[in-house]
């Protein structure tokens, strides 16, 4: 028997890490997804990277060249699932970077062809109830990124372990949300600006 494991994060330093992590630990990268929001601009499709890896708003290769490293030190290399890396938009959640099995479900939805968007597409493919899904579809439009992985249930506490170690506690975040007025997932609603994002992600530091 199999199980689909999936978690929010904050940004996708954090999402690409646990992928690595994931593909470390033996989990064939056919396995695994990676959504990340683009609202912030982060990604630069050019030379497929995320030259802020730093995340302080600024292009690493220029801070890199300015102090003496260089450009490859900055961005690095990327193999495994995160080299599939493309762009996508969302309805509602606005342009997101994508790799995986979860993309083709998420064309899909984006094309209406799955019932209920990007919350049937997570709660159909990724083991995501459907409560959940509306965090998590919330939880990208603000800026985070989801990974999901479809593992053995002989191998899920392992992989679990190494999926919660910097990710988001649903729950906590639901309430956060919920605390500023939010009620949930609205599909219509306007995505959100890299201004609003970067402003997003300073409340969870």
């Amino acid at each position: 028997m199999s199980k689909t494991i999936s978690r929010l994060y904050n940004s996708h330093a954090e999402a690409r890490a646990a992928v690595r992590e994931l593909e470390a630990a033996g989990v064939s990268h056919g396995n695994i997804s990676i959504l990340v929001s683009n609202a912030d601009s982060a990604y630069d499709e050019k030379t497929k990277s995320f030259p802020d890896r730093d995340l302080d708003g600024k292009d690493d290769r220029a801070e890199g060249a300015a102090s003496g490293g260089g450009v490859g030190a900055a961005v690095g290399g990327t193999a495994g699932l995160l080299a599939g890396l493309g762009l996508m938009a969302i309805p509602g959640v606005g342009p997101v970077v994508a790799a995986g099995w979860l993309v083709a479900a998420l064309t899909g939805a984006a094309a209406g062809a799955a019932t209920g968007g990007i919350i049937g597409a997570l709660s159909q493919q990724a083991g995501i109830s459907d409560e959940e899904a509306a965090v998590y579809a919330e939880g990208l439009r603000r800026g985070g990124a989801l990974v999901s992985a479809k593992v053995d249930d002989s191998d899920a506490a392992g992989v679990q372990a190494i999926m919660d170690r910097s990710s988001v506690r649903i729950a906590d975040r639901a309430a956060a949300y919920r605390k500023s007025g939010w009620t949930t997932y609205d599909p219509m609603a306007k995505p959100y600006t890299r201004d609003e994002v970067l402003r997003e992600r300073s409340l969870y530091r």
